[in-house]
C-alpha cells in the first residue's frame, strides 16, 4: 500500500467514526420534559432515582472533566475499553511468546550440549 493510499484509508477511517457523531439528529423530547438522548445509559437513570429517593443527597465529587453530551461520554467510554482491551490483549501476547521463546532456549541449549559431547563412533573413526 501506497503512503497516499494510507492516509486515504486513515482520514476515511475518521469520517466514518466521527460523521455518524455530527449527523444524528437530537431526538425530541421524553414524556418528562427532558431532552432526549441517543444513547441514554443507566448514569441519568440513577441519578434521578437518587433525586427522587434522597433530594438533599450531594454528590461525593465533581467531574474533572464533563463531556459536551452524552454521546461523547459513550464514546470515551468505548475508546477507554478498546485501550484497556488492546493492552491487556498486548500483555497476554507478549507472554505468551516470552514463554515460548524461554522454552525454545532451553530446548536449543538442550540439543547444543548434546551436540558438543564427543561420540564414542566419531572418537573410533578419527583413531583409525
Amino acid at each position: 500500500m501506497s503512503r497516499r493510499q494510507t492516509w486515504l484509508v486513515l482520514v476515511a477511517v475518521v469520517l466514518i467514526t466521527a460523521l455518524p457523531l455530527w449527523l444524528v439528529p437530537k431526538p425530541a423530547n421524553g414524556p418528562d420534559g427532558r431532552p432526549g438522548e441517543v444513547f441514554g445509559g443507566a448514569d441519568g437513570k440513577a441519578q434521578r432515582v437518587i433525586g427522587e429517593i434522597a433530594p438533599d443527597y450531594k454528590p461525593w465529587f465533581a467531574p474533572i472533566l464533563e463531556p459536551a453530551s452524552s454521546e461523547i461520554a459513550s464514546l470515551l467510554f468505548a475508546l477507554q475499553a478498546a485501550i484497556g482491551a488492546g493492552l491487556i490483549g498486548y500483555w497476554l501476547g507478549a507472554s505468551v511468546t516470552r514463554d515460548k521463546l524461554r522454552r525454545q532456549a532451553e530446548r536449543d541449549k538442550a540439543g547444543a550440549t548434546d551436540d558438543s559431547e564427543p561420540d564414542s563412533h566419531d572418537s573410533a573413526r578419527r583413531a583409525d
